[in-house]
C-alpha cells in the first residue's frame, strides 16, 4: 500500500507523461507535494521504484518511467504509455525557468539524476601497458561532465599526464570517436595492442603522443599505428 505522499507523486508523474512524454523535474515535483526539499522526492522516487510501480531508465538523466498503477486508480485512467524522453543534459523536463547548471559532483538530493557509464579497464598514462579491456563495472557521472554521444571510463595507471591534472588512480571520462583535434587528450591505441591516454599531436605526416610529464618523451608513429579510441571530456578523482 502507498503512502499518501507517494500516491500523489506517482498520479502526478503519470499525467505529466500523458500531456507530453517528458517526466517532471525535481522541482516541479518538489512543489506539487508542497515539500521542502528535493531529498523528500528523491526518497518517494525510490520507494515507487521499489514497489515495482516506476523505474528509472538506464543510461539516461532523471528519465522515468511508470510501470503500473494502483489497482484502486487504475480502472479510471488510461494505461501509462511507454515513452523515450529527449533529455536535456541536468535537467528532469523542460521547466518555464532556467536554471543554474549542476554541480559537477552529484549531491544525495540529486543521484537520480546521475548517468550510468561503463568503465573498460585501465589506461598507460606512463609506461604502456595492455589495450582496453571489456567493460568491469560501471560508474555514475554528472550528465554535465558528458558532451554527447557515446562515453565510457577508465581507470588511470601511471604519472606521465600528471602537469595536466591527470594523476595515478584517477577515473577519466572518455568520448568515443576516431578523431582528434591538435592538443586534445586522447585514448590512443598503438599497433592494435597497445593503450595509451596522452596529448595528441601532429608531425608532419607523423602522429606524436606527447606525455604532460617532462620525464616521458614524446612518441612518434606512422599514422597507420595509431588510432583514436577516444578524447578527455571529465575526471573524476577520490580522496
Amino acid at each position: 500500500m502507498l503512502t499518501r505522499k507517494q500516491h500523489e507523486l506517482l498520479l502526478f508523474i503519470h499525467e505529466r507523461l500523458k500531456e507530453s512524454g517528458i517526466p517532471p523535474s525535481f522541482d516541479e515535483m518538489k512543489e506539487a507535494l508542497d515539500l521542502a526539499s528535493k531529498s523528500g522526492i528523491h526518497r518517494l522516487i525510490t520507494a515507487l521504484e521499489e514497489r515495482g510501480f516506476i523505474r528509472r531508465l538506464p543510461n539516461r538523466a532523471r528519465a522515468l518511467e511508470v510501470l503500473r498503477l494502483p489497482d484502486s486508480i487504475a480502472p479510471g485512467l488510461s494505461a501509462p504509455r511507454k515513452f523515450s524522453p529527449s533529455v536535456i543534459e541536468g535537467s528532469l523536463g523542460r521547466s518555464p525557468a532556467p536554471k543554474p547548471a549542476p554541480s559537477p559532483v552529484a549531491s544525495n538530493d540529486d543521484l537520480a539524476g546521475v548517468v550510468s557509464i561503463p568503465v573498460m579497464g585501465r589506461i598507460a598514462a606512463g609506461v604502456p601497458i595492455d589495450a582496453i579491456q571489456h567493460q568491469t563495472h560501471s560508474i555514475a557521472v554528472p550528465p554535465d561532465m558528458l558532451s554527447g554521444g557515446e562515453h565510457f571510463a577508465l581507470e588511470v595507471k601511471g604519472d606521465s599526464m600528471i602537469d595536466a591534472g591527470i594523476f595515478d588512480g584517477d577515473t577519466v571520462i572518455i568520448r568515443e570517436t576516431q578523431t582528434a583535434s591538435p592538443g586534445e587528450i586522447v585514448v590512443a591505441l598503438v599497433d592494435e595492442e597497445e593503450a595509451t591516454l596522452k596529448r595528441f599531436r601532429r608531425k608532419g605526416a607523423s602522429i606524436a603522443l606527447e606525455a604532460a610529464n617532462p620525464a616521458y618523451e614524446t612518441r612518434i608513429f606512422g599514422p597507420d599505428r595509431v588510432k583514436v579510441q577516444g578524447r578527455l571530456v571529465g575526471l573524476m578523482r577520490r580522496y
